[in-house]
């Protein structure tokens, strides 16, 4: 008997091609579900198959469309928590609201402990995520959390380069620590960028959008490969004006930045952007 006898693999429609991945890589097949919206944009949610004392895994990626695949995520966990399943595990490539993770301004929420809660409620015993924006977001939860990290694939990526005379570059404070795992991994110098974030208002359209401002540059990069790094981009604002601060000031040369998540499409994954 397999190992994988009593595993079942679910999703929902967050990233697909991803957990047809998973299961193919580990020679299982992709649990049976229905998956749909009514016209009045109730979501439903049917398993196919019994779950009962099974092993169940259920993978979705919270990207756009971010209401949505909250609550597919959600209502699956719930129907397999009713199916009577023996174990239940949320694997989440991509933690929304990662960044609402402490109080900085008055009257503001922690959503990412809102996120936990619900997960929880919804009957996850254990939670499978990648990179996320803040350590202390695992202390959110009482069941158990494994963080899993694309900086060795990353890494590996530009080892493989063999680039000459290379800096890592963080474009703020709150990534250094994660910028200087990779440098230690790659052998090379760490730069930072400090810079400070301006919140504005909402436009018309509701979406609320937020400007940088580069304040110091820390470290040498004159003449230097730089490999600006950044565990998440939102409109890459950000990485494009610390790339033009350094290279107007040091003229450093800038590899492709590198990212953990891009929320530019429904992909969550280790990914390298375009040159800047």
């Amino acid at each position: 008997m397999s190992r994988f006898d009593e595993l079942r693999i679910f999703t929902c429609n967050g990233n697909r091609e991803l957990s047809q991945a998973i299961c193919d890589r580990i020679g299982v097949p992709l649990g049976a579900a229905t998956v749909t919206k009514f016209v009045n944009e109730n979501i439903f949610v049917r398993l196919n198959e019994t779950v009962r004392e099974k092993d169940v895994f259920v993978v979705q990626s919270l990207t756009s469309p971010l209401s949505d695949n909250i609550m597919e995520l959600l209502i699956m966990l719930d129907a397999c928590k009713r199916a009577s399943a023996g174990r239940l595990t949320a694997v989440v490539p991509y933690y929304a609201y990662g960044r609402t993770d402490k109080r900085d301004q008055p009257r503001v929420p922690i959503t990412a402990r809102l996120m936990a809660d619900m997960i929880e409620a919804a009957g996850a015993q254990q939670v499978i995520t990648l990179e996320l924006h803040a350590g202390q977001i695992q202390g959110f939860f009482n069941i158990p959390v494994d963080e899993l990290s694309g900086l060795t694939l990353l890494a590996r990526y530009y080892a493989d380069k063999n680039l000459q005379d290379v800096v890592v570059v963080s474009p703020d404070m709150g990534f250094a620590k994660r910028a200087r795992n990779l440098a230690e991994t790659l052998q090379v110098p760490l730069a930072i960028a400090e810079k400070r974030r301006v919140q504005h208002a909402p436009r018309r359209d509701g979406v609320a959008t937020t400007a940088t401002e580069v304040l110091n540059l820390i470290g040498d990069v004159k003449g230097k490969t730089c490999i600006l790094a950044d565990d998440e981009i939102a409109t890459g604002g950000s990485m494009v004006q610390v790339a033009n601060c350094w290279w107007s000031r040091a003229h450093a040369r800038f590899m492709p930045a590198v990212c953990i998540r891009c929320w530019w499409g429904r992909r969550s994954s280790v990914c390298a952007t375009a040159d800047q």
